[in-house]
């Protein structure tokens, strides 16, 4: 590997932990579409690029939501029931999803991708609260809508929390519990969807880079989350000095022009 390639991934880490901790926000919808470029550039089989992509990312977000479950569990902010609850049926379905994610195309993985891009970063142009439905959830919605939630994350290679944290919202729950509970089940979203890509990389036809195990890029993930580790909290406790709301506006045009530029790429 290059000497600038290895700035790149280090460059590219501190940029996304930076970004994480500021915006309180998963890497997964910088990582993926900026790893698919590099990857490209650095001549990876198309037709696995984008897999590699979600599984590397992956990897990387296991380090950092595993930083922020200890974070928000010692600010109290973590409804372990609610965990508990949802944790089993979230692994169920983050780990059937990455072997779908195996059976799609690059550009398929790709066009959904950008679809759901383009939601989130309507969420961060929304000014309104989320209002609460006035009802609690049961055990059966729990498990379907964390099922759900596993699904999606494992596809899209996010930590859930775009998903989690609006819908326990919703449901009533405080939003700094809300996003304390969500950190928690990022967690075992990240560990399970590390692994399922592995494996299904293992499996899957046709030649893997150097240095790539599964559909698992070592070099990106070691040197992303090697900077990233270190500029999640300074983006933490930026966020009483920068203007958060109009980061936000700006943070979700990226993350459209991003997933654009990663569909255009394959298209």
């Amino acid at each position: 590997m290059s000497a600038e390639l290895v700035l790149v991934f280090l460059a590219l880490g501190a940029f996304v932990g930076f970004m994480a901790g500021l915006l309180g926000i998963g890497g997964g919808g910088i990582l993926v579409p900026l790893l698919t470029a590099i990857f490209i550039h650095q001549g990876f089989d198309m037709d696995n690029v984008v897999h590699i992509a979600l599984g590397s990312s992956m990897a990387c977000i296991m380090v950092t939501s595993f930083s922020s479950l200890r974070a928000h569990h010692a600010n109290g902010a973590v409804l372990w029931p609610q965990v508990k609850a949802m944790a089993p049926a979230i692994i169920i379905g983050t780990f059937l999803a990455t072997f779908v994610a195996a059976q799609i195309s690059s550009k398929g993985l790709a066009i959904f991708f950008s679809v759901f891009m383009a939601y989130v970063a309507s969420q961060m142009f929304r000014s309104k609260k989320i209002q609460a439905s006035g009802t609690s959830a049961g055990k059966a919605e729990l498990s379907l809508v964390a099922f759900a939630i596993g699904a999606i994350s494992a596809l899209v290679s996010i930590g859930g929390g775009s998903l989690t944290v609006p819908y326990l919202t919703w449901r009533n729950f405080d939003i700094r519990k809300a996003i304390g509970t969500s950190a928690a089940l990022g967690f075992p979203i990240a560990v399970t969807g590390t692994l399922g890509y592995l494996i299904n990389g293992i499996a899957a036809a046709g030649s893997h880079p150097q240095y790539t195990l599964g559909f698992i890029y070592l070099p990106a993930v070691l040197l992303v989350t090697v900077t990233g580790y270190f500029t999640a909290p300074i983006g933490a406790r930026m966020t009483q000095t920068l203007p958060v709301p109009a980061l936000k506006k700006i943070f979700g045009v990226l993350l459209i022009i991003l997933s654009l530029k990663m569909l255009f790429s394959l298209l």
